[in-house]
């Protein structure tokens, strides 16, 4: 019989629209104003801390819709604005300044929807607002760790070819070498020359002073500091990944500077934490002949160095590096047998080799792990740039028992520093400490505004159509209109259902044009359909000539603009790649609706029927 679906398809296309729109109403139920609780270096923020918050609340009278303990953050929902600042302020004067105390917003979703995967659609920075920053990477840092490391290379180097030589130290002026003869220095000098060409050698001496210079080539500085700063973007970008945002956009500006914008991050603290975060640990043999006690008063023997432990005490290490963070693959918190917090470290393969002969060379002897980072000091250097601070502590000093591999655990850590600890050597150690000379925050309300007038234009474009179709095609007309509702609710639900997807400004430009799209397609079949009854066909062979023949046509408009659109996912940024995603999603679901949604509506009234008339 013409125009009939079979059951399991009139099944198929209900159940499709249905699943759309239960995953589409989560974005029907808007936002929560939220503080944020994050604990930072040596702290934990239990069942203990958000007991205390919410007693605090509610002594000043702020009502908490919800208080959820999750991944060791306290999220505390309240009812509006101006509880949230005075929640703030509140829980920032209890907990002091061991806890990030943010602001945030998150979503009023239901739980029992959260339950089965329902979450509202993500929006853009222009939309929901957000924080943007201008990062600037420091560049002499980057060159300092790299001069450090050449010192070490040269050491071991001139040690292998049994060159003597009296220290080697760094200067403002580069890497000085010391010689006892000018003989021994012209052979040193021949063999590192041979070594490679990064550095440029010359002979400084002066009288007894017999001195190698050592000074990084032009083009050498310029990989360093190119290398620094894409791996610093990189990094920075696994940093966003770990904190959850959705569609950031982190990108270079320049030869040092790095952008990064964070949709819906309403409070700076916690990502200015973990994205200016420069964390990273060294392994240091212990100077076992040191007397600690004259280096607290400033003899520190050469080639060693005094650190404080952490919890409390001096401690000599010697200044050579074993191992550093650059060879960590990967790193996850964990508990001892004796449910302590420690981090589970993985090394790579150049990593563990190093560690391994490490480890063997130095059995029974104690070897420290320094915790170093660097945070903002809130002072300027000369050039303009933001002087950072650089903390180094001893978290642990263990005997090596036996050689160690490419897995091994530190301990000495609370429970919250082992989290972040694994975070950032997970997301990768910054190679060069990061300062924000930037910093603009998009409000909320901006936000609101633009997604306000981006709904006028589309309800006002939806009206027009609409009405022209109710006007001009009638019965047909409605079904239309149905299968554009249909459409649009199944845009939202899609992109809800999709962890990637994000709406942006230029997104609602493209759910507005795919409401052109849509009956585009309608346009077409109910054209084709008005042409067959003209011809004399029958009202049920000019249904199905309409949708039979008009399909192709469809397709390849439909099938080209989806090509274009996933050109511009795929070399687009930001708003544009937000508009590809729309039009995308757009095309797929406007051929559903158009084509399989409306022809169940049709055979649903007029199919296998009598009908002398077609209301189009």
């Amino acid at each position: 019989m013409l125009n009939k679906y079979p059951m399991w398809k009139n099944i198929m296309v209900v159940l499709v629209i249905a699943v759309g729109g239960f995953y589409a109403l989560p974005n029907l139920f808007g936002e929560d104003h939220a503080v944020q609780v994050v604990a930072t270096r040596g702290a934990d923020v239990t069942a203990t801390t958000q007991s205390n918050v919410t007693e605090a609340l509610t002594a000043k009278g702020i009502g908490i819709k919800r208080s959820e303990l999750e991944n060791g953050q306290l999220l505390v929902r309240v009812a509006n604005a101006e509880d949230q600042l005075t929640a703030k302020e509140a829980i920032a004067d209890l907990l002091g300044d061991k806890y990030t105390v943010a602001l945030n917003l998150a979503p009023a979703t239901p739980e029992w929807l959260e339950s089965v995967g329902g979450s509202p659609m993500k929006l853009g920075l222009d939309l929901r607002g957000g924080v943007h920053f201008l990062m600037e990477v420091d560049m002499s840092e980057a060159i300092r760790k790299m001069e450090e490391a050449k010192i070490a290379d040269f050491r071991s180097q001139l040690r292998e070819e049994r060159i003597r030589y009296a220290g080697v130290h760094r200067t403002v002026r580069g890497i000085e070498i010391k010689f006892r003869d000018a003989e021994t220095l012209s052979q040193a000098e021949r063999f590192l020359k041979s070594r490679g060409n990064d550095m440029v050698f010359s002979d400084i001496s002066s009288g007894d002073n017999v001195v190698l210079l050592a000074v990084m080539s032009e083009a050498y500085l310029k990989q360093i500091k190119e290398e620094a700063l894409l791996q610093n973007i990189t990094t920075i970008r696994n940093r966003v990944n770990e904190l959850g945002v959705a569609e950031p956009v982190v990108q270079r500006q320049g030869a040092e500077r790095i952008i990064v914008e964070l949709p819906g991050v309403q409070d700076t603290a916690r990502a200015k934490e973990i994205l200016g975060a420069t964390a990273s640990i060294e392994f240091h043999m212990v100077d076992e002949k040191a007397d600690v006690a004259a280096a607290a008063n400033g003899r520190v023997p050469a080639g060693s160095e005094l650190y404080q432990r952490r919890e409390g005490g001096p401690v000599v290490l010697k200044k050579e590096v074993m191992l550093t963070g650059d060879h960590i693959t990967g790193a996850q918190p964990s508990f001892d047998e004796y449910s302590r917090p420690q981090v589970a470290i993985q090394l790579d393969a150049k990593g563990g080799e190093i560690f391994s002969n490490v480890t063997k060379d130095n059995i029974g002897k104690p070897m420290a792990t320094l915790f170093i980072e660097y945070k903002d000091s809130g002072e300027r250097n000369p050039d303009g740039s933001v002087k950072m601070r650089k903390i180094e502590e001893v978290i642990s000093v263990a005997t090596i028992q036996a050689r160690l591999g490419r897995n091994f655990v530190i301990t000495g850590l609370t429970h919250s520093e082992s989290q972040n600890l694994a975070l950032l050597l997970r997301a990768g150690a910054l190679i060069a400490p990061v300062s924000i000379v930037e910093e603009r925050t998009i409000g909320p309300s901006l936000g609101a505004e633009n997604i306000e007038n981006g709904l006028q234009a589309m309800i006002w474009g939806m009206a027009v159509v609409l009405a022209f179709m109710l006007v001009y095609y009638r019965a047909f007309g409605v079904i239309a209109n149905l299968a554009l509702c249909a459409n649009l609710i199944m845009v939202v639900g899609v992109m809800s259902m999709i962890p990637g997807a994000v709406l942006t400004l230029p997104g609602i430009a493209g759910m507005v044009l795919t409401v052109g799209m849509a009956v585009d397609g309608n346009v077409l079949i109910y054209e084709r359909i008005r042409e067959e009854l003209r011809a004399g066909r029958s009202v049920q062979q000019a249904i199905h000539e309409g949708y039979g023949n008009a399909l192709s046509t469809i397709a390849d408009a439909n099938i080209t603009t989806f090509i274009t659109a996933l050109i511009l996912f795929a070399v687009g940024t930001g708003a544009v790649k937000g508009f590809a995603v729309t039009l995308m999603i757009g095309i797929a679901t406007s051929m559903f609706t158009a084509i399989v949604g409306t022809r169940a509506i049709v055979n649903a009234l007029w199919g296998g029927k009598r009908v002398k008339k077609l209301s189009i």
